[in-house]
């Protein structure tokens, strides 16, 4: 069944077999997944998460499929990356969907082209469970995605501030709910939002965004990098939306390695592809094997699940980002 995003929100508890969902709107996919992790934490719901890098590692997603804890009732599985599985593969796929009537296997991919929303692979998903496309292509939809983010906050807009946070942030929606967020902030005391508000608060926040960050860390510069994550920490910028940009970028170094000639299909911008191409030569297949685990331990450490400071584990994903060692240690 295909399904949007609002009507994806609504099904999370009542989640089970097979999800993909795909898209170019991080705020919608950052939302959904936390909506997720959130009931699955409140329900006691054990979770794993697996990143494809090959087409072999799906083994491993329906081998764990297969393998219940033993102290749990329930699984879900998170899988990221952009590679399919190979006809044994989809044999396990439906045989995973006809017996499984709990688990949830959440499949997160990036923005899928009209072809290859046409393959086996997805087809089975589509017809015996759900497509979730993650997108906003018109004023309405992207207003009423941000009108739930308001409410989340407390706050209401007046047309003139929905107005000028379309146009100011063109239609970019990460960018326009860290205005709401930012708004809510400044003024505490204000229920209804106008663009005077909106206004002051761009002109007191408007040096560094997380899309500075990631052109400083794609580019190598770390000192510039760890500059700008000091600036976004100080204005109030929440970790998690910070962990999203350098887990995307992440994400993307990655499966651009494995798959070189596919940058469109995995969400870069073409103005943006030689950039990360360049980056790509800072790296071997070696470096990229901490990354997963370092991601989690921020994760973690944001949500207070363990004792690290999540600053310094922002930090030392952005120096692994640059190519670069956080600390130089001088021998003698």
């Amino acid at each position: 069944m295909k399904i949007d995003y609002v009507q994806a929100l609504k099904r999370v508890e009542a989640a089970h077999g097979a999800w993909i969902i795909h898209g170019q709107e991080p705020l919608l996919e950052q939302n959904l997944l936390q909506l997720f992790r959130e009931y699955w934490q409140q329900q006691n719901i054990e979770r794993q998460r697996f990143d494809l890098h090959n087409a072999s590692d799906w083994k491993n997603v329906f081998s764990a499929l297969n393998s219940l804890s033993l102290f749990s009732e329930k699984l879900a599985i998170e899988v990221h990356g952009n590679i399919k599985p190979d006809a044994n593969g989809i044999k396990q796929l439906k045989h995973f969907l006809q017996q499984d009537e709990q688990n949830l296997l959440l499949i997160v991919m990036p923005k899928q082209d009209a072809s290859s929303l046409k393959s086996n692979f997805i087809q089975v998903v589509e017809a015996n469970g759900m497509l979730v496309t993650l997108a906003a292509n018109y004023p309405q939809d992207r207003q009423r995605i941000l009108g739930i983010e308001a409410e989340k906050l407390n706050i209401q807009l007046d047309q003139d501030a929905w107005l000028w946070l379309e146009q100011h942030h063109e239609h970019n929606l990460l960018a326009a709910k860290n205005s709401l967020m930012r708004a809510a902030d400044t003024f505490p005391d204000e229920k209804k939002i106008t663009i005077e508000h909106l206004l002051q608060c761009s002109q007191d926040q408007s040096r560094y965004s997380s899309f500075d960050l990631s052109d400083a860390f794609i580019a190598g510069h770390l000192a510039q990098s760890i500059k700008i994550l000091q600036y976004l920490i100080e204005s109030g910028e929440a970790p998690s939306l910070i962990l999203w940009t350098i887990s995307k970028d992440m994400r993307i170094l990655m499966q651009l390695y494995e798959q070189p000639h596919n940058a469109v299909q995995l969400g870069l911008w073409k103005n943006k592809i030689s950039q990360y191409q360049q980056a790509l030569r800072r790296f071997n297949p070696q470096s990229f094997l901490a990354w997963p685990s370092l991601l989690l331990r921020v994760d973690a450490a944001i949500k207070g699940m363990s004792e690290e400071n999540p600053e310094h584990l922002l930090q030392q994903c952005i120096a692994a980002l640059c190519g670069q060692p956080l600390f130089i240690t001088e021998t003698l």
